[in-house]
């Protein structure tokens, strides 16, 4: 991959990258790791890519998985963060805003499949996918999701 050809989806998926990591760490420091990271391997990656599509999955389960390679070190396990949350996305209404925090308290496999499902619009399929879980697996994980978000929301309307 050319250095032109890096820049431009660079530029194209930084700020993609960036949600998903801030879902998976919860903080913006880690968050920034795992998008440094993740652009680090597509520079050394000799994987030849077919569309920008294939590109985004790509990215995607890499940041994944550096999400997943950072909450699972020995280290994180013995470290608490002073500032969970810092750099949260803005809503144009506070319901929205309410719902994404109710979201981000859930556990984090479920956490993962309503962000990648809901707020970046990818498939069941293609969640199954970055994931790496059966599509039914997903459903199970969404229905579960949802239950526990009308659960929280059921007497606020």
């Amino acid at each position: 991959m050319d250095s032109k050809e890096y820049k431009r989806l660079a530029d194209q998926y930084i700020d993609m990258v960036y949600r998903v990591a801030l879902n998976g760490c919860k903080n913006k420091y880690d968050a920034d790791d795992v998008v440094q990271n993740t652009f680090i391997k597509l520079l050394k990656c000799k994987k030849q890519f077919d569309t920008d599509e294939h590109v985004r999955n790509w990215l995607i389960r890499v940041a994944v998985n550096e999400c997943n390679r950072l909450w699972n070190s020995s280290w994180r396990k013995k470290v608490t963060s002073l500032d969970e949350r810092e750099d949260e996305p803005a809503f144009t209404t506070p319901e929205k805003s309410e719902l994404y925090d109710l979201v981000m308290k859930l556990p984090p496999k479920y956490r993962q499949v309503v962000y990648l499902y809901y707020y970046e619009e990818f498939s069941v399929k293609e969640v199954a996918e970055m994931v790496k879980i059966s599509e039914t697996a997903v459903q199970t994980r969404l229905q579960r999701a949802r239950k526990k978000l009308k659960d929280q929301l059921g007497g606020r309307k």
